[in-house]
C-alpha cells in the first residue's frame, strides 16, 4: 500500500471531480505540493473532532459548529475535509469539496486501503425483510466457508463470522463502514453481507462501493417524511442506485416496479437473476417453471420456492431448474420462505454449489424480534415482529391468519409509530390490519419530540372497520398488558396478539434521548408467566 497522504487524498478528489480547491496558510492552490507536509503519511480518519489526534484527518459533516475547531491545532490536525473554509479556526490545510459524504466515502475507502476488494461484498435493499435475508445470507455462506462471513445489519454488526454486536444504523457511515470492512478482512472474511438502505445512497455512505452481488426484495411507499424522502419517487430512486452499483442483481420477479427495475439493470449492463416464491395463486402454478406473471412478463426463475405438499410449515426449492429438497424455516411466514429464496440465489451466485449441504444453515436461523412466537398454552399466541409499514404490518397480519386462519382466530394489534419522520406509516401500519384485526392498541414508539398521545390518535383515525375496538395506552408496556388481558376475556376464541414496530429494540426515542425499554418480547413472556 502507498502512503496515504493530502497528495494523494487531493489527486483521488481531482480524479472523481470533487475537488474545489486547497486552502492553506499559504494561499489557495489546486497543486498540493504547494502545502507543507502534504507527503506525510495520514495517521487517521474521523469525522468527530473528538478524536482528533497527531497526524488525523477530519470530515466536517453533518451538525457541525466551527467552534468545535477551536483549540484543534493543539491536537495535531493534519487537514480537514470540509465544504467550506474553516481557515479562521484552524492552520491545517483543508480540502474542499463539493460535497463532503461522497469525500468521505472515497477517502475512507483509500485510507483502509480497499478492504472491499477482499471481500465478496453482497448488498441487499428492500422495504421489507432486508435483516432476514442478511441472516440467511451469512447463515449460508459462513457455512460454505468455515465461518468467514462478515455482517451489517440493522440489529447486529459481525465482524468475525461468530461475534455480533448491537449496530446503530442500518447502513453504518462511510468511514465506519470501511474501517469495519477492514477488520473483517484482516479477520479472514471473505465475504460481507450487507443492508443497504435508502439513506445510504440519499446521504452517499456507499458512494463509490460497486457490490458483486445486489438485491432488490421488494418496494412500497415507507420513509416519506421531510427529513427522509419528500416523495415515493425520490424513496425509489435511491433504492435503485443500488441495481446500476452492482455486478450481478438478484431480484423478486414478484416486485412492484419490475420493469423499471430491468430497465435500469439493462442500461448498466448487469446481469439479472430473478427468484419468486410461487404459492400457485399468481397462474404460474408450483413447480417452479417458467411462466407468465402480469407484474413481471415472461419468468425466468433462478430460483424458486413452492409450497411443500407434505408440510404445511415447509418448501421446497429450485434452482436453475434442478430440486435442493424441502426446508422448513425457524422463522414462520411466506414472506420468510421468499427471503430464503432471495439469500439461496445470492450464495449461488456468490460461488455456492447448489449441491452444498450449506444451503441447508437457513433453516437453523432466528433473527431478534422478527417473527418471534410466544405461546403459553390455550387459546393465546403472541407475535413479535419489527413490522412498521404497511408492507411488513399486512405481511405480519397475512401469516397469522395463514397459520391460524382455520380456528378463526381474533387477532390484536398492537402498534405505534416515529415521531418527526416516516409520517406515511402511521396510516400504513393501520391499513395492513384493518378490516382483519379486531382489535387495535395503539402506543408509544420512539415519539422523539413529537406527543405520543397525539400520533396514537392519529393513528386510531384511519381505523375504517366499524366493528373494530380501538385503544390509545401511551405507555407501551400497558398497552401489552391490556392486549393479553383482553385475549384473555376472549378465551372462547383463539386470540393472536401482534406486537408490531419494536421488534428486538429495548430502548424509545423520547425528546431526542433514548430511554430505555424492557422490550417487547420479554415483556410478553412476563405478562405471561414465562
Amino acid at each position: 500500500m502507498s502512503a496515504f497522504t493530502i497528495a494523494t487524498a487531493a489527486q483521488l478528489l481531482e480524479r472523481h471531480h470533487l475537488l474545489r480547491e486547497i486552502i492553506h496558510t499559504g494561499g489557495w492552490t489546486l497543486d498540493a505540493s504547494d502545502v507543507p507536509g502534504a507527503d506525510n503519511p495520514i495517521a487517521a480518519v474521523t469525522y468527530d473532532t473528538r478524536t482528533v489526534a497527531p497526524g488525523s484527518m477530519l470530515f466536517v459533516k453533518g451538525r457541525f459548529r466551527p467552534e468545535f475547531l477551536d483549540g484543534i491545532d493543539g491536537r495535531g490536525l493534519a487537514v480537514y475535509v470540509a465544504e467550506n473554509d474553516h481557515s479562521d479556526r484552524t492552520a491545517a490545510p483543508g480540502l474542499i469539496v463539493d460535497d463532503v459524504h461522497k469525500a468521505m466515502s472515497l477517502l475512507s475507502a483509500e485510507f483502509y486501503d480497499r478492504p472491499q476488494d477482499e471481500l465478496t461484498v453482497i448488498g441487499i435493499t428492500g422495504t421489507k425483510g432486508k435483516t432476514t435475508t442478511a441472516y440467511l445470507t451469512q447463515a449460508i455462506l459462513n457455512a460454505h466457508s468455515g465461518g468467514r462471513c462478515a455482517l451489517f445489519s440493522s440489529v447486529d454488526n459481525c465482524l468475525d463470522g461468530h461475534t455480533y454486536e448491537e449496530s446503530d444504523l442500518t447502513t453504518p457511515e462511510s468511514l465506519d463502514a470501511f474501517r469495519m470492512m477492514r477488520q473483517a478482512a484482516d479477520n479472514g472474511m471473505r465475504y460481507l453481507v450487507m443492508e443497504v438502505s435508502s439513506q445510504a445512497y440519499k446521504v452517499h455512505r456507499v458512494h463509490g462501493l460497486t457490490f458483486d452481488i445486489g438485491a432488490f426484495l421488494n418496494i412500497s411507499p415507507d420513509h416519506i417524511s421531510p427529513i427522509e424522502h419528500p416523495t415515493f419517487e425520490d424513496y425509489l430512486h435511491c433504492k435503485r442506485q443500488l441495481i446500476t452499483n452492482s455486478k450481478t442483481l438478484v431480484v423478486n420477479a414478484d416486485c412492484d416496479h419490475m420493469q423499471l427495475l430491468r430497465q435500469d439493470a439493462a442500461m448498466a449492463d448487469v446481469p439479472v437473476a430473478q427468484y419468486a416464491f410461487l404459492d400457485g395463486t399468481d397462474g404460474n402454478g408450483t413447480d417452479g417453471t417458467a411462466g407468465t406473471d402480469s407484474r413481471s412478463g415472461a419468468r425466468d426463475l433462478f430460483v424458486a420456492a413452492r409450497p411443500d405438499p407434505h408440510n404445511r410449515m415447509g418448501f421446497l426449492l429450485t434452482a436453475d431448474g434442478a430440486e435442493l429438497g424441502p426446508f422448513e424455516l425457524a422463522m414462520p411466514g411466506t414472506f420468510n420462505i421468499a427471503n430464503a429464496a432471495a439469500a439461496v440465489a445470492m450464495a449461488l451466485k456468490a460461488g455456492v454449489p447448489a449441491t452444498d449441504p450449506a444451503i441447508h444453515a437457513i433453516e437453523r436461523v432466528s433473527v431478534p424480534g422478527r417473527m418471534e412466537r410466544i405461546t403459553a398454552g390455550g387459546n393465546l399466541v403472541v407475535y413479535v415482529d419489527f413490522a412498521h409499514n404497511y408492507l411488513s404490518c399486512k405481511a405480519l397480519v397475512d401469516e397469522a391468519l395463514r397459520a391460524y386462519g382455520d380456528r378463526n382466530p381474533r387477532i390484536t394489534l398492537v402498534a405505534g409509530s416515529t415521531g418527526g419522520k416516516a409520517i406515511d406509516r402511521r396510516e400504513g401500519i393501520v391499513k395492513g390490519a384493518d378490516g382483519r384485526a379486531e382489535a387495535f392498541y395503539f402506543t408509544l414508539d420512539d415519539p422523539n419530540f413529537e406527543d405520543p398521545t397525539a400520533i396514537a390518535e392519529q393513528m386510531r383515525s384511519y381505523v375504517t372497520d366499524p366493528h373494530a375496538e380501538t385503544h390509545v395506552i401511551v405507555p407501551r408496556e400497558d398497552a401489552i398488558r391490556a392486549a393479553i388481558e383482553d385475549a384473555r376475556r376472549h378465551a372462547d376464541r383463539f386470540n393472536v396478539v401482534l406486537l408490531a414496530g419494536k421488534g428486538h429494540e429495548r430502548r424509545n426515542i423520547i425528546n431526542g434521548k433514548p430511554v430505555p425499554y424492557e422490550g417487547d418480547a420479554p415483556i410478553a413472556r412476563r405478562l405471561l408467566g414465562l
